[in-house]
């Protein structure tokens, strides 16, 4: 399992949104460093974000959840274009952050 996984629940129809594309970064001095991306399958769900064997240094993080497309094709206009949750890694074990979703809020938490 990757040490990060994502999934997106729209609780505007209670299913998983499928096809969002999803960026993965790093936040370096410099700024924000792209080194990973995926897009949610049927279940809402990136397979495979990292390659099982990846690591990530302690550090920040940043999820970006491509959204506006979503609710387009849905023919729905969203408030929010995308959606960024920033958190910290500070350990080996498995991160699991999911996106709780509706055209104009959503919530998030640390699952396992």
């Amino acid at each position: 399992m990757s040490q990060i996984t994502t999934h997106i629940l729209d609780t505007t129809k209670g299913k998983p949104a499928a096809d969002v594309d999803i960026v993965l970064y790093r936040h370096l001095a410099s700024g924000w460093d792209d080194i990973a991306r995926g897009t949610t399958n049927k279940d809402g769900r990136v397979a495979n974000l990292l390659p099982d064997e990846m690591l990530l240094p302690v550090g920040i993080y940043k999820l970006k959840f491509e959204i506006t497309p979503y609710f387009q094709r849905l023919g729905m206009n969203a408030f929010y274009p995308f959606v960024e949750i920033v958190f910290e890694v500070n350990s080996e074990e498995h991160y699991h952050v999911p996106l709780l979703l509706n055209p104009f809020g959503y919530s998030t938490y640390r699952g396992s």
